[in-house]
């Protein structure tokens, strides 16, 4: 099986408009319990924009809202030629994580400079000083997760720090043969960070094999390759460029039936006790 992830393509949105004559029906569903957002709907017509940002769009994927996402946001950042910001985030509660799909990123953090391509990953902590420019002369894009840091008495807040998924060993579950593996890029047991973003990828036939029923909150974006998930009651078809938001205790299965690898970039929440003030 191969575990070249320098050959990787990584999803990444063309924009653009559809056709007059091209049907409505599509495979965009919200529902209590999960959402799916098929690529097709990440046009032109649906990016944002965001105040200190130089030549720069982004398709909001997930946002802290009742009915949906209630811990995080996820952007789909897409930065022009010269583009950039020197005040990027607004939040100094805010932690983040930035991990690049296509061209090169200039990262300052806290007076470090980092170069980020292809499979570069960051976590920046909340009050971090970073800036972030594109100074190549073709587009940079790159997922940005961002959740309000949930401070503990006698734990302190972890550093900021920079990898690359390359430097980061993929583990294989239990019993799987390497089927199905998780790239993690904080230790499980370092209870000072309170979300995990993660690669998880399936060989061709790997799967789920039960129905994960558990409290973390997920959001899904599509790498590469093609998938079935099963949420509630349903099968749902995925492919590379797709987003999945699943709800705390969503029932949830996956089917990598091929012909490719399948990988999917994974949030979710952890380490932290329940807020017990109402909100859901």
């Amino acid at each position: 099986m191969s575990n070249d992830k320098h050959s990787s393509n990584l999803y990444v949105p063309q924009g653009g408009l559809p056709g007059q004559h091209e049907l409505l029906t599509g495979r965009a569903v919200t529902t209590e319990s999960y959402a799916v957002i098929p690529r097709g709907v990440m046009t032109d017509i649906v990016t944002s924009f965001l105040p200190h940002w130089e030549k720069t769009r982004l398709w909001v994927l997930a946002r802290p809202m009742s009915g949906f996402s209630t811990t995080f946001s996820h952007y789909l950042m897409d930065v022009g030629a010269g583009g950039g910001s020197d005040q990027p985030e607004s939040d100094d509660e805010a932690e983040g994580v930035l991990f690049v799909v296509e061209g090169t990123l200039s990262l300052n953090v806290d007076g470090k400079q980092n170069a980020l391509v292809k499979g570069g990953y960051a976590w920046l902590a909340p009050g971090a000083v970073w800036t972030l420019h594109n100074n190549s002369n073709a587009p940079v894009r790159f997922h940005w997760l961002r959740k309000r840091y949930q401070t503990v008495h006698g734990l302190e807040v972890p550093s900021s720090f920079v990898t690359r998924e390359e430097d980061n060993e993929s583990i294989a579950m239990p019993d799987t043969d390497g089927a199905w593996s998780t790239t993690r890029f904080v230790e499980p047991t370092d209870l000072r960070h309170d979300m995990h973003v993660n690669i998880v990828s399936f060989e061709p036939g790997g799967t789920i094999p039960f129905a994960e029923t558990h409290v973390m909150e997920h959001g899904l974006y599509m790498l590469e390759g093609k998938a079935v998930y099963r949420l509630n009651q349903d099968w749902v078809e995925v492919e590379a460029g797709d987003y999945l938001w699943l709800r705390a205790f969503c029932p949830q299965a996956c089917y990598a039936g091929g012909p490719g690898r399948f990988r999917y970039l994974l949030y979710k929440d952890v380490n932290r006790h329940m807020d017990l003030r109402g909100r859901i």
